[in-house]
């Protein structure tokens, strides 16, 4: 489950493989496949990363090399690139025929 943030300030989990799209126009909104649609305030490269880092851990813990640690551990933490490059990347195959 990925947390996020209602518009009112109060906060969510969303199973993330039940997201069928999430659209930024200009509030984020996510929409799932059974048809329902939430309304969050982190923006749409948020929530992406939230599902990537999920989905990370998932196949982490299915390999045994989950990189998370405990909730009380100090030091620092793993990180994810940034989606934004990816998305930035994507957009430069769209306009070149997937070239």
């Amino acid at each position: 489950m990925i947390v996020v943030t209602r518009l009112n300030g109060s906060g969510f989990a969303v199973n993330p493989d039940l997201v069928e799209r999430i659209q930024e126009t200009p509030d984020t909104t996510l929409i799932m496949v059974d048809g329902a649609k939430y309304i969050v305030r982190e923006p749409m490269v948020e929530v992406i990363d939230l599902i990537a880092a999920y989905r990370a851990r998932i196949v982490g813990m299915a390999y045994g090399t989950d990189a998370t640690t405990p909730r009380n551990a100090t030091g620092p933490q793993p990180t994810l690139a940034p989606v934004a490059s990816l998305h930035a990347t994507s957009e430069h195959r769209v306009q070149d025929g997937g070239r």
